[in-house]
């Protein structure tokens, strides 16, 4: 099977800073990829990305920024000032947007003498659909739509996208195997959807062409995370 170049991101979308630091600390061992969102930043602020970092974690900053270019600009630069190696920006922000954050993210890492962080623009949510798409006002075609955002966002020197497994194969064949496909949308089999709409089990998805994975309540709710989360990486070992 196709090797991961990335891995695996555990979306650490809990309510409280003491319970997301101990998933880091029980899950770190196993994986060094962690995402923050909108309700860990919520409630803790910035400096979780640094405390994850100081345990050696790795923190993908998932807050989606989606406004004028100055403000997304000055976001930029405050993930990468904060210790973040990946941030998402919404696609439909359009080319100035896009730019401004590519810009500004590498420029304050230039500043301070730091890894840039990466910067990826989202598609379409993997909790909506065609449907969805038509309500917002979207007519093309919901893989079609994905496509064009993810050659938007690639014009616009961002290093990759966000998009659910089901459009993976073909964003690779269209992008080239340099540009990062972050994949959320990811179920091993047998576990509930939930919210979301469009899925893979982590081994369809590493093979459709994901570079990193985002795997959240499949192994945070589980009764036991850690054993979990080793059973979803054993997966895709090549030869497994």
């Amino acid at each position: 099977m196709r090797k991961l170049k990335g891995g695996v991101i555990i979306p650490l979308d809990v309510p409280r800073e003491e319970k997301a630091l101990e998933l880091v600390e029980l899950l770190l061992p196993l994986n060094p990829f962690f995402k923050v969102g909108l309700e860990l930043f919520g409630r803790a602020g910035p400096g979780i990305v640094r405390k994850i970092r100081d345990r050696g974690g790795r923190v993908f900053l998932d807050l989606k920024f989606h406004d004028i270019p100055n403000t997304v600009a000055g976001a930029a630069r405050a993930a990468a000032a904060g210790g973040a190696f990946m941030f998402n920006v919404h696609a439909l922000g359009g080319e100035e947007m896009l730019r401004a954050a590519a810009s500004a993210a590498a420029g304050e890492a230039g500043r301070l003498g730091i890894e840039p962080p990466l910067v990826l623009g989202v598609t379409v949510l993997t909790s909506m659909d065609g449907e969805g798409l038509r309500q917002v006002g979207v007519s093309r075609p919901l893989e079609e739509q994905v496509l064009e955002l993810a050659r938007l966002c690639r014009r616009c020197r961002l290093q990759g996208v966000v998009a659910s497994p089901r459009e993976t194969a073909r964003l690779r064949e269209e992008l080239g195997e340099d540009f990062i496909i972050l994949t959320p949308g990811v179920r091993p089999l047998g576990a509930e959807l939930q919210d979301q709409k469009r899925v893979m089990s982590p081994r369809e998805a590493a093979e459709a062409g994901a570079d990193y994975l985002v795997i959240g309540r499949p192994v945070t709710g589980a009764p036991d995370p850690r054993a979990a989360l080793k059973s979803i990486l054993e997966s895709l070992t090549p030869g497994a």
